[in-house]
């Protein structure tokens, strides 16, 4: 069987709105502007190195603001709602005898609070926090090293392009979704293995690799 690595916010959980509202009402907070929905919609067509070169925030600032936007957003967390089509696809996945765990840069908190929410915890054999706001690669590594996969049987699922870029350097195979932060666009041009646009295309995805 495959063990599926899923990312958290805007992948599994609908957290953009959230994460967006909360960026915005901390920004003058950190000397910047709020963004306008032009912007956002400008934004998600960039690659995350794209992004970090035209948001022009110091590094040590723009962790400070991530560390604050994860711990506001646990507030939000019993509102916010899965992705349409998620829980079902994750039971389908769960039933089959796939293997899922969770890697992200949200908190183990958070996700677990997520999880029980919406009931989907026994689904997951473990959550993986810690990954870097700049990549996932080295978490992925050691994650595989740790839980013992091999590169072949796993797949990353995830909805940016700094998603797709750690798992070509670790050597998985990637499934981007198309309804998270990045565009369609943006995507296709880090040539994910699989692009998708609806949860279900997953179970699909699984019963033939």
């Amino acid at each position: 069987m495959t063990t599926f690595l899923f990312d958290f916010d805007g992948t599994i959980a609908d957290t953009l709105g959230a994460i967006v509202e909360i960026s915005n009402r901390l920004a003058p907070e950190f000397g910047l502007e709020a963004a306008t929905t032009e912007e956002i919609k400008r934004l998600r067509d960039l690659s995350a190195e794209q992004l970090l070169r035209q948001t022009h925030v110091p590094l040590l600032k723009l962790v400070r603001l991530l560390r604050r936007v994860r711990r506001d957003l646990q507030a939000e967390i019993p509102r916010l709602s899965l992705n349409p089509g998620m829980a079902e696809a994750l039971l389908k996945l769960n039933s089959e005898g796939h293997c899922l765990g969770i890697v992200t840069s949200n908190s183990a908190e958070n996700v677990h609070l997520f999880l029980d929410v919406h009931g989907l915890r026994p689904c997951f054999r473990f959550v993986e926090t810690g990954a870097s706001v700049f990549g996932k690669n080295r978490v992925l590594r050691q994650l595989l090293r740790r839980q013992g996969l091999r590169p072949a049987e796993v797949i990353y699922v995830g909805d940016e392009t700094r998603d797709v870029d750690a798992s070509h350097r670790v050597g998985i195979r990637v499934v981007a979704v198309t309804w998270g932060f990045n565009s369609r666009a943006a995507l296709e041009r880090h040539r994910p293995d699989f692009l998708i646009d609806v949860p279900q295309t997953l179970i699909e995805i699984a019963s033939t690799v």
